[in-house]
């Protein structure tokens, strides 16, 4: 069998990291021998030392071990998952760092980012099929399911954040862009109420749900209160008395650099609130309100799901965190 090395990182890490995958579908079970280093160079078309270094690789990372004269068995049998996101971002890190953190040694991640490609995310889920332990997607429309994720055992598979879809026979995690955005929008009712506008910050072509923009309409209405969508960040003129929702990092920062320009101060002149935390809010000015799931808890509960293999269907609830900009 002869394998098609890559660029991306030694022959030696992706000898080592194939055996290691062939150990976590079943091909070498635990405590029975591996084949030869003379068997494995033929089978992988790779010189004696590339095999010889690569089991060596595997014995650090405690799958393998070798007892003179007997040669080398497997001792751990170390699960691959498949972690596979939208785009990279702040929360989106604290998601990944939580989700590792709570797994043990025995679970080896492999972190792809879709860029919310249809065809990079077909291509990734449908040559990932057979290879992993468990699947954990983000998908890459809120309108679209993917026939591949059909080939997938449900059971392996656990959904992200995914939108309209009948998810019955799948575990998941979500967040609700429509009703819970409404409710969160409710707790800040008080606070809003001492404006006269409020602007949804959601830039044209967003991936963003539009339900979200939907529901901030029907909560406008609701309350009775003055409103816009702001589709153009360009077209933006931080005005007093006005409330902005920008649901981009780079909304915030754009409406925050306007202000300054403009010589408004945020939480006084006009309010500001971010869709999604991170740990650069609690220090821009002083702080930036946001509404955001519990990304961390996310993380905690995708591991919790890999490692119990339970099934789980749960919508997270939009959380406020209050800070000086409204």
């Amino acid at each position: 069998m002869k394998v098609a090395f890559g660029q991306q990182t030694t022959k030696v890490k992706q000898l080592a990291d194939l055996i290691s995958q062939d150990i976590s579908m079943g091909k070498y079970k635990v405590e029975n021998a591996l084949p030869s280093i003379n068997r494995l160079s033929q089978d992988y078309k790779v010189s004696r030392d590339t095999v010889f270094k690569a089991f060596i690789d595997l014995k650090e990372r405690g799958i393998i071990d070798s007892t003179p004269g007997k040669g080398y068995f497997v001792v751990n049998r170390q699960k691959n998952i498949l972690l596979l996101l939208d785009e990279y971002s702040p929360f989106k890190d604290t998601l990944y760092n939580s989700f590792v953190k709570r797994l043990s040694t025995k679970y080896k991640v492999d972190l792809w980012f879709h860029q919310y490609n249809e065809s990079l995310f077909n291509t990734i889920i449908r040559d990932s099929i057979g290879r992993y332990n468990k699947y954990v997607v983000m998908n890459f429309d809120n309108e679209k399911f993917s026939p591949y994720l059909y080939k997938i055992d449900p059971s392996r598979l656990l959904l992200l954040d995914f939108g309209k879809f009948d998810k019955r026979e799948y575990s998941y995690i979500c967040q609700d862009f429509g009703e819970y955005f409404y409710r969160a929008m409710s707790q800040l009712s008080a606070r809003i109420q001492h404006y006269q506008k409020l602007v949804l910050c959601i830039a044209k072509g967003s991936k963003h749900p539009e339900e979200t923009s939907e529901y901030f309409k029907r909560y406008c209405m609701d309350c009775h209160v003055d409103y816009s969508v702001m589709e153009n960040m360009d077209e933006l003129e931080v005005r007093p008395g006005e409330v902005y929702i920008a649901v981009r990092q780079v909304d915030v920062v754009e409406i925050v650099k306007k202000s300054r320009i403009a010589g408004l101060t945020c939480g006084m002149d006009f309010g500001l609130i971010a869709y999604n935390d991170t740990p650069a809010y609690e220090v821009i000015d002083k702080g930036i309100t946001a509404m955001s799931i519990d990304w961390r808890k996310m993380g905690a509960m995708t591991a919790d799901f890999i490692l119990s293999g339970k099934r789980i269907q749960v919508y997270l609830p939009i959380e406020i965190h209050l800070r000086g900009s409204l």
